[in-house]
């Protein structure tokens, strides 16, 4: 059967790994829970490893964290629209912001509610996503402190999001000193710099990110232990939290090269790098997932001599190599996944998700190890350390 596990230990390895980097550089983090898809069984698993905070641009995902974790602060991460405010209002805490308009409405909808809103103020720096522009600054935080259920939490911005670009500290230095330019003018605390994410962990754990970026969003490298910056996997972090095993449905001796070269008419993109010769022949797999489970181009196989030759809906073709590798129909081939890859595994219906050990097998596990204090597990013990 086609499903996807979940290592558990793994998964706290990396959690443990970041909540030590955080440590040592005296900031925050909220942990980016998109990916996701508000799935159950692992928000309980990070629940019980400890998570105070947790982040979403989809209100059915927080409403599932508050569902399983009452006190979690929930951080809203998407531009809110107009259609959305009074949700955003009583589901999040914290909301990431750069229209006036939108922030005006939360003032109004928290107002209803007897409660306030807190919010980052989105700055561009070069990403091309939200963010209003640093010449606006003033006039925007002018009337935004004015607005009675509003609480400025800080200033942030998205990095490597949507351009690409790699963070650099040019630009964590701007965020800083528009902080001390908007405190010194409005004399008003700003407590919080957003302007860390997995793409600045590379720079973290060199030394490199000022101190005055105190709080970081954080996915990609928790679930998957991926560099941003310099690819394969981040120092310390584990590549094996998410897993996905196909089982093989046929297993034949096949030409490697289709026998015409008439157009394609095929509704997907074949991967590249095929450069088998004509007539070659060689073993051929395939396995019951295809491209409306994911995206195929984020799949790696495990074994690294296996390469896949292209997918349909519902079927991926794996060039074996010369050989059948002593495999059958039914066995498994593994592969590990990129982000985006992972991202539509996990809102895909037709797939399994499996977690190891089971949430409450991790939590038994956890208290005859004593990793596990007061229902939470302890990070910053020796345990933590390893």
């Amino acid at each position: 059967m086609n499903h996807l596990t979940i290592n558990l230990e793994a998964l706290l390895h990396n959690y443990l790994a970041i909540e030590a980097l955080m440590r040592k550089h005296g900031s925050r983090w909220t942990m980016v829970t998109k990916v996701l898809c508000g799935n159950r069984p692992v928000l309980q698993a990070l629940a019980a490893m400890g998570m105070r905070a947790a982040g979403d641009s989809r209100l059915t995902n927080l409403k599932a964290v508050k569902r399983i974790a009452s006190a979690t602060e929930c951080w809203y991460l998407r531009v809110p629209g107009p259609s959305v405010i009074d949700q955003v209002a009583q589901l999040s805490d914290v909301s990431l912001n750069s229209e006036i308009k939108t922030i005006s409405a939360l003032n109004e909808s928290a107002g209803r509610m007897g409660r306030k809103h807190r919010v980052i103020i989105m700055i561009e720096l070069g990403d091309l996503r939200e963010g209003i522009l640093p010449g606006s600054l003033i006039n925007f935080y002018q009337s935004v402190f004015n607005l009675p259920h509003i609480e400025v939490l800080g200033i942030g911005a998205n990095l490597g999001c949507l351009a690409g670009v790699a963070p650099n500290i040019d630009q964590f230095m701007q965020l800083i000193l528009y902080r001390e330019l908007l405190e010194l003018k409005f004399e008003r605390r700003l407590p919080l710099v957003s302007a860390g994410s997995s793409s600045s962990l590379p720079l973290l754990i060199e030394g490199s990110v000022p101190k005055g970026i105190n709080h970081f969003r954080i996915g990609e490298a928790l679930f998957l232990g991926t560099d941003l910056i310099h690819g394969g996997t981040l120092a310390g972090f584990r590549n094996d939290v998410f897993l996905l095993n196909t089982e093989i449905a046929e297993l034949k001796e096949k030409s490697l090269q289709p026998p015409t070269d008439a157009t394609s008419i095929a509704p997907f993109a074949t991967p590249q790098g095929n450069d088998a010769q004509p007539g070659q022949r060689g073993w051929r797999a395939l396995v019951g997932v295809g491209q409306l489970d994911t995206d195929i181009t984020g799949l790696a196989p495990l074994n690294p001599d296996y390469e896949i030759a292209g997918a349909s809906s519902d079927i991926t073709v794996v060039n074996l190599g010369d050989h059948d590798d002593g495999l059958k129909v039914g066995d498994s081939i593994q592969f590990r996944l990129n982000y985006a890859a992972l991202l539509r595994l996990m809102n895909c219906r037709y797939i399994t998700k499996q977690l190891a050990p089971s949430v409450d097998e991790f939590r038994e596990r956890m208290k005859e190890e004593g990793r596990i204090q007061n229902g939470v597990v302890i990070t910053d013990g020796p345990e933590a350390r390893e």
